[in-house]
């Protein structure tokens, strides 16, 4: 039996450049940088996400977390923050995918999608071929006050699952993830990545034993 290949961890929430570094030592491939959100944890300026993004080094994917919804928004906010990857937490409402693509070159594009039942399954189906990945996570965004991420639930991986098996996307898998449960989670959805933030902290704060733990558990499960 072949070993099940090692998903990408992206650590979220990063805060300063210190985490920034921790983050990547313990082995990160990709940084989430949260600007303004209706609700969740790791909010920062715009200003401190660029400092954060410039002090990252190649190859390691830096994601804006936006809940913007204008693409024009998006691009102009993008090209103030610089990072290599922007996460759009929220649905586009004014402007196309495809434009948003056209006027950020090079630039990874990530639809998040709240895995709230299976409408979400054709929701994610639909938009795939218009981004360059997809992140699966817990929240409602059609509540009074949005969550668009960092809640800490698990959501319904089987629902992932098959998200997975219907895309050609890269697919990143969030929400309620830690040392505990990553192993069933990569055996159960089998994603490209994994995406986590208040696993691996203590009291908001990055934790280095926490991050040490989850990727043993990641090696662990995939050796």
């Amino acid at each position: 039996m072949e070993p099940t290949r090692a998903p990408r961890v992206k650590i979220c929430c990063i805060r300063s450049i210190a985490e920034a570094r921790m983050a990547i030592e313990a082995g990160a491939s990709a940084l989430g940088l949260v600007s303004a959100m209706p609700s969740g944890p790791g909010v920062i300026g715009e200003e401190q996400i660029a400092e954060i993004a410039a002090s990252v080094p190649p190859p390691i994917a830096t994601f804006l977390l936006t809940s913007k919804q204008d693409v024009d928004s998006v691009i102009q906010q993008q090209r103030r923050c610089r990072t290599n990857c922007v996460q759009l937490c929220d649905c586009i409402t004014s402007g196309l995918l495809r434009e948003l693509k056209s006027a950020l070159p090079g630039i990874s594009i990530i639809q998040v999608i709240h895995v709230t039942g299976r409408e979400s399954v054709e929701e994610a189906v639909a938009v795939a071929s218009s981004v360059d990945a997809i992140l699966l996570d817990s929240g409602n965004p059609s509540l009074a006050v949005k969550e668009l991420g960092g809640t800490g639930r698990q959501h319904d991986w089987s629902l992932s699952k098959e998200i997975r098996e219907r895309v050609s996307v890269p697919i990143f898998l969030a929400g309620g993830l830690k040392p505990e449960n990553v192993g069933e989670a990569i055996a159960a959805v089998q994603p490209f990545g994994l995406d986590l933030c208040s696993g691996v902290r203590t009291e908001g704060k990055l934790d280095r034993s926490k991050l040490a733990s989850f990727f043993a558990a990641v090696k662990n499960a995939t050796a």
